[in-house]
């Protein structure tokens, strides 16, 4: 004898489909933010796939007597999973986080020098690499450029540095090094991580190019993780 569907059961089940119908324009809204802040080659239906299977899963376990609003209760949630999938792009060796590091170290001082970032095939013969490993390698170095400084720190160090900086001191310790940096450095951090402000935009604010800004960008990214390794 075929089992009756449960109506009490199905009841539930619509309601958390309609949940996730329903705040699935704020997750587009979301993923398509943080796709400003990433390069070409990530493609925001794989941002909003991660994210609409992490609210999926949180409509499952949402309790709307505890919670006044399920987006307050997800959206942090729903934004940590796009993180996550950007981090599992980007399981590098050793070898390539040196690569990483040796390109950005020259991509700066060319920019210094020129005001523009070089191509590929300079950094290419600079470093006796191919053309596609320096491709692939900038790549790593612009998503991990949007991802927390703890994330950061995480996948570029040679060991786990986060280990070694408990999380309820890691803002506290952040806070103490930004207020050694110039004033403009400390606002364009403030921008980038905290008001969620694209390259682009921070780069019309303070009225300089968006590809000075990136190297800005990257550089600061570098000094904190320094201090925060001790170095």
């Amino acid at each position: 004898m075929q089992k009756q569907p449960n109506p009490y059961a199905q009841t539930i089940k619509k309601e958390q489909d309609d949940i996730v119908l329903a705040y699935t324009p704020a997750l587009r809204a979301m993923a398509f933010r943080l796709k400003e802040r990433l390069p070409s080659h990530i493609d925001v239906s794989d941002l909003m796939g991660a994210g609409l299977e992490e609210m999926v899963r949180l409509s499952r376990k949402y309790d709307k007597e505890r919670n006044d609003s399920f987006w307050g209760y997800a959206q942090k949630r729903v934004y940590g999973a796009m993180l996550d999938f950007l981090r599992g792009l980007d399981v590098v060796s050793r070898a390539d986080r040196t690569l990483v590091k040796n390109i950005d170290a020259l991509v700066n001082e060319y920019f210094n020098k020129f005001e523009r970032e070089p191509e590929d095939e300079y950094l290419a013969a600079m470093l006796e690499e191919s053309v596609e490993k320096i491709r692939e390698a900038r790549n790593v170095s612009a998503v991990v450029g949007v991802l927390s400084i703890d994330d950061q720190m995480e996948l570029m160090s040679e060991e786990n540095t986060f280990e070694r900086v408990e999380r309820e001191d890691l803002i506290e310790k952040i806070t103490q090094i930004l207020n050694e940096f110039e004033e403009r450095d400390q606002l364009i951090v403030q921008l980038y991580y905290y008001e969620e402000l694209s390259l682009k935009e921070i780069g019309e604010i303070l009225q300089i190019s968006e590809g000075r800004i990136s190297q800005i960008h990257k550089r600061l990214m570098e000094k904190i993780r320094k201090k925060l390794e001790g170095k």
